[in-house]
């Protein structure tokens, strides 16, 4: 079992540890698994094919939300918002929080029946399923860093939470070093995980400290400022006074990747792999492709605030957010597929964005439009090619879609995962194949840490990788159908490694692929995010929220930090504050802010 697969003696104190979830490494990798696979027979029945290569889908498809929810489909066209708001995501919704929160007449438009995106959750009859990640990052209670928190009280809601007693569990390839494979706790107490890892590469233990140490001043600084845009001169100088030791070791670091770092502290070349996974598995991206403010930010907040996962699932924050945003004044649309962002003026003089129209014909008017939608989902899909501001055109030269996701939604029996107390695991069988598509697994099993997820006797367990729609294109329904179980079953035998007996243990699973990331997401070519086609300027190559379009704002993990529940959650507070000062509610030095923002977008295409 995954438990058993640990070689050191670990500290009387973790043996006994409390369970939790975590989010942002597990990347907020989001999947809609949930309405493609054959409808199914109840849990619990004999699966289809037991003991041939397939187990089909086994359950009912439980309506959720469920009948008696009202969806509001409707709002106010005849008048003018302060932002509408593209896109019920995370990013969207953290952005609609603070600004009704500050009396902001807000719209969000979703297309689809649930807040959250990538962190929504789905039902089967018993069992409720988080749709990409369950490990969540900012859920803690101290510091400034703790956003998901902050988020929520934004409009007066908190959430109970379960601490996890790690972040993850690392099952990495055999090596003459290690024959049973570089099995590493990333524990929730940083000196119980500094010491285990310490202990798997005795002769680089200063190393090891010096590295994650230099992470710390990182987190150290962020946890002391008042997070929010990054792009107000006003707001920084007046950080700068208050915390002036802290905004300059983040500047330092600006222009700074993670494997500079490691390579100036660390030498040994296996090492420096696990470094490279540490960030991939939040970044997609190895070490040297990560900035090191990023990786300040998830290496230490894992121990800080640590990993806790709301009660009732992932998909419970985006639920709690939409109620309160409504509560706020502000309206929640779902079912609302937006076809086009209204730009006026031209391209030779300044162009505005002044609305959004609908599938439907619909149209909401806004003096700013934010969009959670990707770059290329924005500018491209709502805008139009032919529009492209030449930012946007350099941004594609520096970033390139990373892949999408192979999702496996599985209920198994509770004996082959008994004494299991750790939610999250990353097996990687070979080095090379790291950044390859299908090479790293992902694993959740979120029951571990709320049992109320699955019916008595019962785990779920929710195993992810990196795939591309390129692979899922030219195919029949039958050929589809065919795929996704011959690939469902590979990942089975590879998870049969660290979970003897899974598949016999096995009595639903339900498959996605980038096709249904795609098609519920919304998200072109189902992809996670932008990553950097070539060597990143630090966080400097990373736009904010801002555009070259007057009022139109992008927000989520294609601005500034990028990728994870946490990091988009920044990224709304940042395009939220950035809006207030625009539209007057928040003070600003208009000289000086234009003139931080052209040398901002300088300095970021010349990257």
């Amino acid at each position: 079992m995954l438990l058993l697969k640990r070689s050191i003696v670990l500290p009387a104190s973790k043996a006994h540890a409390a369970p939790s979830v975590l989010h942002h490494s597990l990347l907020t990798a989001c999947t809609n698994v949930c309405f493609t696979s054959p409808p199914c027979q109840m849990v619990g029945e004999v699966p289809k094919r037991r003991h041939g290569r397939s187990i089909q889908a086994a359950a009912t498809k439980t309506p959720y939300p469920p009948p008696n929810r009202v969806i509001p489909t409707e709002a106010p066209t005849d008048v003018e918002y302060d932002a509408v708001i593209v896109g019920g995501g995370m990013g969207g919704l953290a952005t609609a929080a603070r600004l009704v929160a500050k009396g902001a007449k807000v719209v969000v438009l979703e297309k689809y029946v649930l807040p959250g995106g990538s962190a929504a959750h789905f039902k089967r009859e018993g069992f409720t399923f988080d749709v990409g990640s369950s490990m969540m990052f900012g859920m803690g209670h101290k510091g400034t860093t703790n956003l998901i928190t902050k988020c929520l009280e934004t409009v007066g809601r908190k959430m109970a939470t379960v601490p996890d007693p790690t972040q993850v569990v690392y099952h990495l390839p055999r090596s003459d070093r290690f024959p049973q494979g570089l099995n590493v706790a990333v524990w929730r107490k940083y000196e119980d995980f500094l010491e285990e890892l310490s202990q798997r590469f005795p002769a680089e233990r200063e190393g090891i400290q010096r590295f994650y140490d230099e992470c710390w001043k990182i987190f150290s600084s962020l946890n002391v400022l008042d997070l929010k845009s990054l792009e107000e001169p006003r707001y920084l100088l007046g950080e700068f006074a208050k915390q002036p030791a802290a905004c300059l070791t983040l500047a330092s670091f600006l222009a700074t990747n993670s494997g500079d770092v490691a390579r100036k502290y660390i030498k040994d070349p296996e090492l420096l792999r696990f470094i490279d996974i540490e960030c991939f598995i939040w970044s997609t991206v190895p070490a040297d492709l990560t900035p090191m403010i990023n990786a300040g930010m998830v290496f230490c907040d894992r121990h800080f605030g640590g990993i806790n996962y709301p009660v009732g699932g992932v998909g419970r924050i985006g639920e709690e957010l939409a109620e309160g945003i409504i509560e706020y004044g502000g309206h929640v649309v779902y079912k609302a597929n937006v076809k086009e962002i209204l730009v006026e003026g031209s391209a030779e003089g300044e162009r505005r964005a002044v609305g959004v129209r609908l599938a439907d014909g619909r149209v909401f008017r806004g003096k700013t439009v934010i969009s959670n939608a990707t770059r290329w989902d924005t500018f491209e899909n709502m805008i139009g090619p032919d529009k492209l501001p030449e930012s946007e055109k350099l941004f594609r030269k520096r970033f390139k879609k990373s892949p999408s996701f192979f999702s496996l939604h599985m209920a198994v029996k509770a004996e082959v995962l008994q004494g299991e107390a750790d939610c999250h695991h990353i097996l990687l069988e070979d080095w090379a194949k790291m950044e390859a598509a299908r090479g790293v697994l992902f694993v959740s099993i979120p029951t571990v840490l709320d049992p109320s997820l699955a019916p008595p006797g019962y785990h779920i367990v929710h195993a992810f990788t990196p795939d591309w729609i390129d692979n899922w294109k030219g195919l029949s329904p039958t050929e589809y159908e065919a795929a996704k179980e011959q690939l469902a079953d590979q990942i089975c035998e590879r998870l049969e490694a660290v979970i003897p007996g899974l598949r016999a243990a096995t009595t639903f699973r339900e498959v996605g692929t980038p096709r249904t990331h795609r098609r519920y997401l919304n998200r072109e070519d189902g992809t996670y995010g932008p990553i950097p086609s070539r060597r990143p300027l630090g966080m400097l190559s990373m736009p904010f929220n801002t555009t070259d379009i007057k009022g139109l704002y992008c927000v989520g993990d294609s601005s500034f930090p990028g990728q994870g529940v946490n990091a988009v959650v920044f990224s709304g507070f940042g395009c939220a504050h950035r809006v207030l000062t625009d539209l007057g509610v928040e003070p600003s030095w208009p000289i000086l802010d234009s003139a931080f923002g052209k040398l901002l977008s300088t300095v970021r295409n010349a990257s």
